[in-house]
């Protein structure tokens, strides 16, 4: 199966460490540009671009990195009710030709209370998702009507428009691919109807595969099918111990105040998503390498102090590829990783995985061992 791999461009800042300001790092155009760049060269498919109060905006990270990358799909989120669908599209449509249709989308529909209501959203949960049902099929159908030559009158509950049209059409004909993530019954629903690509945090490989054969069966009762994806850490180095060593390296600054004022803030939140990414570190009191690795080099370290995603791959090169593979066999055909810090890790991915399963977007990287010189040394083998 030919696999899609993502990175990640970390908007609300990076670091060395998890937890602390030690070895942090902020964020600006040139550092983020630095991971578009390397994630480009390196080969990796495309990089997400996440969104929230603690982000810099993502439209703006991607439209500004357009210029830096040539091969590089920029995962942006769309949240609906911060735009009107008509400008979404219009956005969309506009990204998408000047990047020559390398946009997919992200469908934000959940999040924590508090930020929603300081962006102006004031629904109920089972509202959001009806609001984001709606918003989905208009934002297409506007996006259709530039190829269509027609406008769009839609009169919903939560939306409404008169004789739209988008005069000019995305690369990607009828419109870019949409992306989306939920664990709670209504996200299952709004994905079975609605999305592209399902994509889940990256849980035990049980409770992936339950929620991909969840997901395969609600789609099938409206006629549609559905791709899968995993959003994972990743720590990979040529040794698993030394891959271990990295993983306790990167909490070692963390203390016991910490751990537990972050998840005092985690519980209040009321993500079905997120309780069960919390669940994997007993609420945060699990503190040890066996307590923390869930399944097999499958570490949930990361989420004593980070919110979302809180799982990482940790291992050999060819552990990480044991462990893709697993995935990939349940149906899994994206992942969406990242690294701390995730400029170098980028590489350290790249340069260790990648050459274990090539495909046509690993070209390039492979195709190192037979250069003239690599890393400063002549390659006998090709002077014979």
């Amino acid at each position: 199966m030919a696999l899609n791999i993502f990175w990640f461009i970390p908007t609300f800042g990076d670091s060395q460490y998890i937890g602390g300001k030690t070895g942090a790092r902020a964020i600006d155009f040139n550092y983020s540009k630095q991971i578009a760049v390397a994630a480009d060269n390196l080969g990796f498919d495309g990089v997400l671009i996440p969104t929230g109060r603690l982000c810099e905006d993502p439209w703006v990270i991607a439209s500004s990195l357009i210029g830096a990358t040539q091969n590089l799909k920029f995962l942006v989120a769309l949240r609906p009710g911060l735009l009107q669908p008509a400008l979404a599209a219009r956005m969309t449509a506009t990204l998408d030709r000047f990047s020559n249709g390398r946009v997919a989308l992200n469908l934000v529909a959940g999040g924590d209370k508090t930020e929603l209501e300081g962006d102006g959203l004031y629904q109920k949960p089972e509202e959001r998702y009806q609001a984001a049902a709606e918003f989905v099929d208009l934002w297409r159908d506007i996006l259709k009507s530039s190829y269509e030559k027609k406008v769009v009158n839609f009169n919903g509950k939560f939306y409404k428009t008169t004789n739209a049209k988008l005069l000019y059409p995305p690369v990607q004909n009828p419109t870019p691919p949409l992306f989306f993530g939920g664990s709670s019954e209504e996200a299952r629903e709004l994905a079975a109807q609605k999305v592209d690509l399902y994509i889940t945090w990256g849980e035990k490989p049980q409770d992936v595969k339950e929620k991909i054969e969840d997901l395969k069966r609600r789609a099938s009762k409206y006629g549609r099918t559905l791709r899968f994806g995993v959003r994972l850490h990743v720590i990979v180095r040529e040794t698993e111990e030394e891959a271990w060593s990295v993983a306790d390296k990167l909490i070692s600054k963390l203390d016991d105040e910490t751990i537990e004022q972050h998840h005092k803030v985690l519980e209040k939140r009321e993500s079905i998503g997120q309780k069960r990414m919390t669940i994997l570190t007993n609420g945060g009191k699990s503190r040890t390498r066996e307590e923390l690795e869930i399944s097999p080099n499958l570490w949930a370290g990361i989420g004593l102090a980070r919110e979302g995603c809180a799982t990482a791959l940790v291992g050999s090169p060819e552990i990480i590829v044991e462990r893709i593979t697993e995935y990939a066999n349940m149906g899994v055909d994206t992942f969406v990783f990242s690294g701390y810090p995730h400029l170098e890790e980028a590489y350290k991915f790249a340069e260790l995985v990648f050459p274990l399963s090539p495909s046509k977007t690993r070209e390039k990287l492979v195709g190192l061992a037979k250069a003239e010189t690599f890393g400063g040394v002549l390659n006998y083998e090709t002077h014979k």
